[in-house]
């Protein structure tokens, strides 16, 4: 197929082709004819199935899902534009204004490349997992069971999956400040994002189904989740004790989640100790 009728897989080979593996947290192994990362990589990166890319990029399937094109559009570190552009080549709906936006930054992905031996976890708006360093999967269980739509901390906070395999930290403020801390921040999100049907699912659901989250959110508190410290049970090196932290992206709606231990404590050493265990594994979605 001529690149004037495979514009979409064109433009896929292109923006693969000009990522290099240390971009995206890859050691660059093996002899490579080229620059770019290989289809396997970028495929492991996107959540797809090697065939499936090996199709999307000689035109064999031109419709991929919005799903499926946002994970690629991570992946492929895409700005706005281009994101848009990839939509367009997709025959998909762009992202609407007053959507939650799941889109990360070419600079922030750069940024969490750069920091895989940390614990750090990107969410969105309404607290969608959007991606997770190897770090945050080994602390908190590997999420790979659970489905994407339901990879959301409220979710997880209110409506935990039967045998799903997190670990939730326990705050040290205690569970019910914890939780209306959180309800308080999905209202903000509300007030921002009030047509989003995402959100508004997310909400029906959680007061539907639960009736610690329907008090807390009758009360109609609004606000944002700040420092905590928090104590996550772990199989193999027992209790960790860690500061967490919430960083925001100017201009963008992301919340960046960090958990970190002084240097020299105890958690820090278990810490240590479960870097070395963690998978050597590209960022990819992980837990709530």
């Amino acid at each position: 197929m001529t690149e004037e009728r495979n514009q979409l897989g064109t433009a896929l080979r292109r923006w693969r082709d000009r990522l290099a593996p240390a971009d995206v947290g890859l050691p660059a192994t093996g002899r490579r004819r080229a620059r770019g990362l290989r289809r396997e990589e970028l495929a492991a990166l996107a959540g797809l199935s090697v065939d499936y890319l090996v199709r999307l990029e000689q035109g064999r399937a031109t419709r991929p899902s919005e799903q499926v094109a946002a994970a690629l559009g991570r992946a492929l570190q895409l700005e706005a534009s281009e994101r848009d552009h990839l939509h367009r080549l997709a025959h998909l709906p762009l992202p609407g204004p007053g959507r939650i936006s799941d889109h990360i930054p070419p600079s922030v992905q750069r940024l969490l490349a750069a920091l895989t031996g940390q614990a750090l976890a990107v969410f969105a708006a309404d607290w969608t997992l959007i991606t997770c360093t190897p770090l945050w999967a080994t602390l908190f269980g590997e999420p790979g069971h659970i489905p994407a739509d339901r990879r959301n901390l409220v979710l997880d906070t209110f409506l935990p999956e039967s045998g799903s395999p997190g670990r939730r930290p326990r705050s040290e403020r205690g569970r019910e400040a914890m939780e209306a801390a959180l309800v308080a921040d999905l209202r903000t999100a509300q007030g921002t994002f009030p047509d989003d049907p995402r959100l508004r699912a997310l909400i029906q659901e959680c007061t539907a189904r639960s009736p610690r989250f329907a008090r807390l959110w009758a009360r109609g508190a609004a606000g944002a989740l700040g420092h905590d410290r928090k104590t996550v049970t772990h199989p193999v090196v027992g209790d960790v004790t860690l500061d967490c932290d919430i960083l925001t992206v100017p201009g963008s709606d992301l919340r960046i989640v960090a958990y970190t231990a002084a240097a020299g404590t105890p958690s820090a050493e278990q810490l240590d100790f479960l870097k070395v265990t963690a998978a050597r594994a590209p960022l990819g979605h992980g837990p709530v």
